[in-house]
């Protein structure tokens, strides 16, 4: 949701990691290059290999969301998606990859209270868009789809976690616990040192 913090949450979460394993693929509106293929290419691209934490700064999910409530593709196309992302990120997970899903929710007046900073604050105003406004007209239309979205692609492999945001002490709480207890069940391990560093003096 805009104004929901994923920025904020990015930032303070990722703070104290390594930045050499961890970077961020933020999702735009499309290039040409991206419309040219299926819509889940862009986002498969940008998937994590062995030993990476990717963040996903939007995702996939919007070519369920905005082309919904935009109405940017026929009705057929974007209902059809929602066992598509499913196969994708099943394929994801049995392939060896660790899905984390976020809904960062903050209500309506909170949301309004964080547009008004952006217009009051002069190191906030670059964030604001009128067309954050034009957006927030359609916050029913949006509720529909995300509670839709969210339904159908919960998975036993890839759950949704649906975070309250309005304070952001408590989001970027939530989001860490999950993200440790995660990496708490990953049999991770130090690489093997070289052969051989027993025998290795340094004088």
């Amino acid at each position: 949701m805009d104004t929901a913090g994923k920025d904020g949450t990015i930032r303070r979460v990722f703070e104290g990691v390594n930045p050499q394993g961890v970077r961020v693929a933020s999702f735009k509106a499309p290039t040409r290059p991206e419309l040219d293929h299926d819509y889940l290419w862009r986002a498969h691209r940008e998937v994590s290999g062995r030993g990476e934490l990717v963040v996903f700064n939007r995702s996939h999910y919007e070519d369920v969301l905005v082309v919904r409530v935009h109405e940017m593709v026929p009705r057929g196309t974007w209902e059809r998606r929602f066992s598509q992302i499913n196969d994708f990120e099943r394929m994801l997970t049995e392939e060896g990859t660790t899905l984390l899903k976020f809904f960062l929710h903050i209500d309506q007046k909170e949301q309004k209270k964080r547009l008004q900073q952006r217009l009051d604050d002069p190191m906030k105003r670059w964030k604001f868009s009128p067309a954050d406004l034009a957006e927030r007209k359609l916050r029913d239309q949006y509720m529909l789809a995300y509670e839709e979205a969210l339904s159908l692609t919960s998975t036993a492999w890839a759950p949704w976690r649906i975070i309250v945001s309005n304070h952001n002490w408590y989001r970027n709480l939530m989001v860490a616990q999950a993200i440790v207890g995660a990496l708490e069940g990953l049999d991770i391990r130090y690489p093997e040192a070289p052969a051989g560093w027993e025998k290795v003096h340094i004088d």
